[in-house]
């Protein structure tokens, strides 16, 4: 994907041109930063039908969301780009070479915004720039370039179709131009599109259909059982008081108990439950559709001076549905299904006569309200124009961006109001632990179709820069660039009333959300930054040149216009958090000892501004825990009772930190290096190795729920008494805020060997890129030193040692065929102990025994591709591809934070669709 070294020729007209990563036109050559270019010819012959797909082919990616993660695995209908597994909001993504707006609070975009088919090319930097992008690039950029000065129609259309059912994507765009730049002065771009893909079922793969698989480690047999005590007919967890006042509980399934059997779909009796099996009824990726048009302007007003206005809307939805609703619900005393279902089983359960009970929560699984699903809509815009030019020796650009987006969180199905959903049970309409054949019809008033959330971001940005020669050098003219730039950003959420819940703004609102989150609270905050760099490029030796960069950035305080206090009280807006202000430098270096030799080498400083939410967030719920013990041991703490037998899930609350002075978030602070090398020992064989190093240090992290329940005795302020307005009673969690408590190191080599020969059938050429990760490791509090290449690490995350990418392809002239073989080594999975109830043993009987602990590895992954490209005639091109050549599944894994009801497989790091043909076709006039 890199350039080769810059061959010229007297009679060429030398050129300059914009590089990502530089603020001075240079010569187009391989330069002293690692950038990575994907051509238009390199984006086809991935095969990919959208953007988040193209960069998640890159070896260099890792650590970003994937639309399956929206499959209730947090991904919130977002697509990101993350280098080096850094992390998604310390990359950042560029279009035309100036900022989107996110879709957070602070710079992570999503890429499901940007339409593949107006991309022209991708400029992927591999280090840190902050000195000229500001804060947030210390992973380095994604610049995506679009269509320029096109003049021809393109009618382009594709359909992809897996072998199994679901997960078919087609996609169809037109783009047209008029005006040669070059000739006519001007050029009008306009470019439509539309694409979209229907949603596929874990239920239609093998490797997904279910939370119960067995499988094979270190020579035995095991079972997975993930499972849910969320079940229908519902069971019922009981904790009661015995006479010598010892606190203990019993869960247990009423319908079981009465009938001798689980009777119900997606069952499995364990002990004295009726255990469902919700990773057969979810989805393995969501339905997408996008629509979008982008409109560009570019005229020459004389011959030093140019006039550039660009557009772009898109339109992008993402429906992820999961499980039904999961929903544990407070069951008073006094109820009749206390007495019904309750009463006749305490004995029998060995409740001893004299107890007292405290509380029944009934843990139901309301399947016949339907699957859950979320409709996460977002539309970007985006607009930028500006003057650009020569005068009197300075190259010069001025430009103007506003950027925003709005996305919209919709109930699509599942979710149910809890007081009518509590009407429907109280009037016996509704049996949660006897439904009837009609429950189905009955629950359908209760579902909700709310819109749950709108997020709203903005960004005002103006820019200003110029360049020139400012003094001659023995082997050269030095150049040096200035620029300064102003941003000002807004962010907000508002949850509706389901979503907040009853709280201190609206008292008396006593409904929630079934199978949802409550507590959710306003914000509403905007804060300005401005910066100002320069860039001195000095040619040390006719084939050496070192580049010297700096920029100083000043990020104003938060202004927060929702202001609340940890008890939820809206009080007068204002200021929260610190300014904070940084300056960084780089210095680059550029070395060609011999014409064939490529050596290049960069150190320097980055920072990166708290985000608006890591300080005005009020402290809300966070939702759910993974499995763990009670943190609680002693049964004299009045937090024993709210503790449930086994493992089992808890609350989380999160929150922004907000304090000023001492207590205040920093700015987080990197340095980074990079040193590598390109060798063309022969013109059609190159050989690139680039070593990167990035360490961060104040990093702004919560501490992992693993260490905080793991350490109650340390972390025991973090463990509060809840009232949870949905179960309608006191439950406990584990508060997590964000402090500046963290530091990191991330290493490795990125390598890209690229050898073209001409044969008797054609022009045949071999590409191989990868990286390699030698550290990628972070350091907390309580942890200490945590190395997570090749493990599933506290915080359910994989950093893959070894990425690689392999294409060998043959011109014949009216065709090219290409090969790739894709690459992700192994990794050690997460490691649970017979506490978790999730690994069961198999007997040499083929009976299963009981929960075990177990470490075991995740194989590694290693897909083919193949494409044959036609040009069947001067304006129109066929190519029809195959991926995943041999139908490889996901390799198994017992743990799935990527997708949280996806059981069996990881869909952040392996494609569940398998095996794809596609066809795509383009049409010029």
């Amino acid at each position: 994907m890199h350039t080769a070294l810059a061959q010229s020729t007297d009679d060429a007209p030398i050129q300059r041109v914009e590089i990502t990563g530089s603020s001075i036109k240079r010569i187009s050559a391989e330069g002293a930063l690692p950038v990575q270019t994907l051509s238009k010819l390199q984006i086809e012959q991935s095969g990919a039908t959208n953007v988040a797909d193209l960069i998640a082919t890159l070896p260099s990616m890792q650590g970003f969301t994937t639309s399956s993660m929206s499959v209730n695995g947090g991904g919130g209908g977002l697509q990101t780009a993350s280098i080096h597994a850094i992390g998604e909001g310390y990359t950042l993504v560029l279009l035309n070479g100036r900022r989107l707006a996110p879709s957070t609070s602070g710079s992570t975009v999503n890429l499901a915004s940007i339409p593949l088919a107006a991309v022209e090319r991708v400029e992927i930097l591999t280090d840190g720039a902050n000195t000229l992008y500001g804060s947030d690039a210390i992973a380095g950029v994604v610049n995506f370039i679009l269509k320029k000065n096109q003049t021809d129609a393109i009618i382009e259309a594709s359909y992809n179709q897996p072998r199994s059912t679901g997960g078919t994507t087609s996609t169809a765009s037109i783009s047209k131009g008029w005006g040669d730049l070059d000739k006519d002065g001007f050029n009008i771009l306009l470019s439509a599109s539309h694409d979209e893909s229907t949603a596929s079922y874990a239920k239609d793969q093998p490797f997904s259909q279910s939370g119960v698989i067995p499988f094979y480690a270190n020579g035995k047999a095991y079972n997975l059982y993930q499972l849910s005590s969320n079940s229908i007919p519902g069971t019922a967890t009981v904790k009661y008081t015995k006479a010598d006042g010892t606190a203990s509980s019993v869960a247990f399934s009423p319908n079981l108990l009465a009938t001798g059997a689980c009777n119900g779909a997606n069952l499995f009796k364990v002990g004295n439950r009726c255990l469902y099996d919700y990773a057969a009824t979810v989805e393995n990726t969501p339905g997408l559709k996008r629509d979008s048009g982008f409109a560009s302007l570019n005229i020459k007003v004389n011959d030093n001076t140019n006039f550039f206005a660009e557009g772009l809307i898109s339109s992008f939805s993402n429906t992820a549905q999961y499980a039904a609703p999961a929903q544990p619900l407070g069951l008073p005393l006094s109820s009749p299904l206390y007495a019904k279902y309750i009463t006749p089983y305490l004995t029998k359960l060995g409740v001893p006569a004299g107890a007292t009970v405290n509380s029944v929560t009934m843990n139901l699984r309301l399947v016949d309200a339907g699957g859950r699903a979320d409709e996460y809509k977002t539309v970007a815009k985006h607009a930028a124009f500006g003057f650009d030019g020569s005068y009197k020796g300075y190259d010069w650009r001025a430009a103007y961006t506003h950027s925003e987006n709005k996305q919209t969180d919709t109930a699509a199905g599942g979710y149910m109001s809890l007081n009518m959903f509590d009407a429907l049970v109280a009037s016996g309409k509704f049996d949660p632990f006897a439904p009837s054949g009609s429950s189905q019809a009955v629950l359908a008033p209760a579902v909700l179709h709310n819109e749950f959330n709108v997020t709203k971001s903005k960004i005002d940005m103006l820019q200003a820069s110029a360049s020139t020669e400012v003094f001659k050098m023995p082997a050269g003219v030095a150049q040096l660039a200035l620029g300064a730039d102003f941003t000002q950003q807004k962010y907000s959420e508002a949850p509706d009333a389901f979503s907040q819940g009853q709280n201190k703004q609206q008292p008396d609102f006593t409904d929630a959300i079934v199978g949802g989150g409550a507590g959710a609270l306003p914000i509403d905050a905007k804060r300005n930054n401005w910066g100002t760099y320069g860039e001195l490029l000095l040619p040390v030796l006719k084939n050496m040149d070192l580049t010297v960069s700096g920029r100083y950035d000043d990020f104003s305080a938060v202004t927060n216009n929702q202001n609340f206090d940890t008890d939820g009280n809206l009080i007068a807006p204002g200021k929260q958090g610190e300014s904070a202000s940084k300056a960084t430098y780089k210095v680059a270096l550029r070395w060609n000892p011999v014409e064939s030799v490529l050596i290049r080498g960069s150190y320097g400083t980055g920072f990166k501004a708290p985000t608006m939410t890591n300080i005005v967030k009020p402290l809300v719920n966070g939702g759910s825990s993974a499995f763990h013990a009670c943190p609680i041991t002693s049964a004299s703490d009045p937090r024993f009772k709210l503790c449930n037998p086994g493992s089992s899930e808890y609350g989380l609350l999160s929150g922004g930190n907000a304090a000023t002075g001492a207590g205040a978030l920093r700015p987080e602070q990197s340095k980074q290096a990079t040193l590598g090398i390109r060798i063309e020992p022969v013109n059609n064989l190159s050989i690139g190795f680039d070593w990167w190093d990035v360490k961060l240090r104040d990093q702004i992290q919560t501490l992992s729920e693993d260490l905080v329940f793991n350490n109650p005795a340390v972390y025991d302020s973090l463990l509060r008494t809840y009232f949870d307005p949905i179960q309608k009673q006191n439950v406990l969690v584990a508060a997590l805020t964000p402090f500046n408590l963290a530091s990191s190191h991330y290493q490795g080599i990125d390598w890209d060997h690229s050898y073209k020969v001409k044969t008797a059938l054609g022009k045949a050429a071999l590409q191989w890129t990868g990286t390699f990760m030698t550290k990628a490791e972070q350091t907390t509090p309580g942890t200490g030193l945590e190395k997570n290449i090749g493990r599933f690490n506290s915080y359910s995350e994989v950093t893959f040692r070894w990425i690689s990418k392999l294409t060998a392809s043959l011109n014949t002239g009216r065709f090219t065929h290409a090969l790739t073989a894709n690459y992700h080594s192994g990794y050690t999975d997460q490691v649970y102990n017979e506490d978790d109830s999730v690994v069961r043993e198999v007997l040499a009987d083929g009976s299963l025994g009981n929960y075990v602990p177990i470490t075991r590895q995740v194989s590694s992954y290693t897909t083919f591709d193949w494409q044959t490209k036609a040009q069947l005639g001067k304006n129109f091109t066929l190519t029809g591809g195959i991926k995943n050549l041999a139908d490889i599944a996901p390799p198994f894994t017992i743990r799935n934070a990527g997708g949280g009801n996806q059981s069996g497989y990881d869909g952040r790091y392996a494609d569940p669709l398998g095996r794809q043909f596609y066809l795509n076709g383009s049409y010029k006039f």
